[in-house]
């Protein structure tokens, strides 16, 4: 019997490189539904090609033209997660990809939950500001969690079968985006195209600027915090150019696990899936040219001033997670419109985080999903008024 197979984000890179490796073992799996924010000509595709009966166009606009154009289709059209409880009447899902960004992941995340053996998130924000509810979730419906980001992946695939008191440190790396060796005395002058180049990895724009600023890493560090149940304290960001490896750990007694692979989501996707399955990926050979120059360094927090923000995180999960999270969303993508330059963005997400207002969040621990929603429209509504 085929394995039942979900995909929120299916149009995205993550979720086509899903479909890439359910497409080359398609006798294996049967994909229920799939998810897309606005492209409907895109889904529509991969619904016809996978033979997927059920879609999620998020995008209202987008949903009311996909239910128009394809009236006659036995493909199921809803428009919000909301109708995953109507989809998916069993518990026999065996395993939900979570590839949609921004803080909406998390109430699909956490219904998803309830009918999945296998839950693999990448979507940070879920991870971040709502751990909490999803730990509990996992704990109740006796689902297995998988991280995708291939820092958290390589990581999860070294200490699953440890105790946390058996790691030392946990090392995960940065390849310090465009700007790494970047004079500092230009910063003023960088242009959006100059920050959305980045060097290895092929994202999209919002997190390219992420990585850019390294506000990346520090929410990774965060969400490894949460994922393994780590002290910030055992947890450290080393710059690493050529992203090729993706966790150092150093386990208590005496050895040190280094994760190494081409920068290709590939790798920790199909690792996922066949998790608990002896099968195999073909990639290319050991780059020694590259472990023989890899040029891990601590980060140099002149060049990103963001990595500060790390020392005055409270130590267990709070709504303060929320607030950090919103208010980078809110600038990158005025960044992004070309509102503020990118010194400004730094600077802002510094200032404005640190506010009296939104510390006192830090002792207040998330007890419902509808308290991080509201607190994530509070600040973005406290942003507008900041006239930024």
């Amino acid at each position: 019997m085929k394995k039942k197979i979900i995909i929120l984000g299916s149009t995205g890179s993550i979720g086509q490189k899903t479909l890439k490796i359910i497409e080359s073992n398609k006798n294996d799996f049967q994909v229920v539904l799939l998810s897309t924010n606005k492209n409907f000509s895109k889904i529509f595709k991969q619904a016809k090609k996978f033979k997927v009966k059920n879609i999620i166009i998020n995008n209202f606009n987008q949903y009311l033209k996909a239910k128009e154009k394809f009236k006659r289709s036995n493909i199921r059209i809803f428009n919000k997660f909301d109708h995953i409880d109507k989809i998916i009447k069993k518990s026999n899902i065996y395993y939900s990809m979570i590839a949609i960004s921004g803080l909406d992941g998390l109430k699909p995340t956490l219904q998803l939950t309830k009918y999945s053996k296998n839950l693999a998130v990448v979507n940070k924000e879920a991870l971040i500001c709502g751990w909490s509810l999803i730990k509990k979730d996992l704990k109740k419906y006796k689902t297995n969690f998988i991280p995708i980001d291939s820092e958290h992946f390589s990581i999860f695939s070294v200490i699953k079968n440890f105790e946390t008191e058996q790691i030392d440190k946990i090392f995960i790396t940065a390849s310090g985006g465009p700007f790494l060796n970047y004079p500092k005395k230009k910063l003023n002058k960088i242009k959006l195209e100059d920050a959305l180049k980045h060097p290895n990895w092929n994202m999209g724009k919002k997190i390219t600027v992420d990585s850019a600023t390294l506000m990346n890493k520090v929410f990774e560090v965060i969400e490894a915090k949460n994922i393994f149940n780590l002290n910030y304290k055992k947890i450290f960001i080393l710059t690493h150019p050529k992203s090729y490896i993706h966790a150092i750990i150093k386990m208590k007694n005496g050895l040190t696990k280094i994760i190494a692979h081409e920068p290709d989501m590939k790798i920790p996707i199909y690792n996922s899936i066949y998790l608990t399955k002896k099968k195999y990926i073909k990639t290319h050979s050991i780059n020694f040219e590259i472990l023989n120059d890899l040029q891990l360094k601590k980060v140099d927090v002149n060049q990103f001033p963001l990595v500060k923000l790390l020392k005055n995180l409270p130590k267990n999960s709070s709504l303060y997670e929320t607030v950090l999270i919103t208010v980078n969303d809110y600038l990158v993508q005025e960044f992004l419109n070309r509102r503020i330059k990118f010194k400004n963005l730094i600077d802002l997400i510094y200032k404005i985080s640190n506010l009296k207002e939104f510390k006192k969040f830090k002792k207040i621990k998330p007890r419902k999903v509808e308290e991080i929603y509201l607190l994530r429209d509070y600040v973005s509504s406290k942003m507008d008024s900041l006239g930024i």
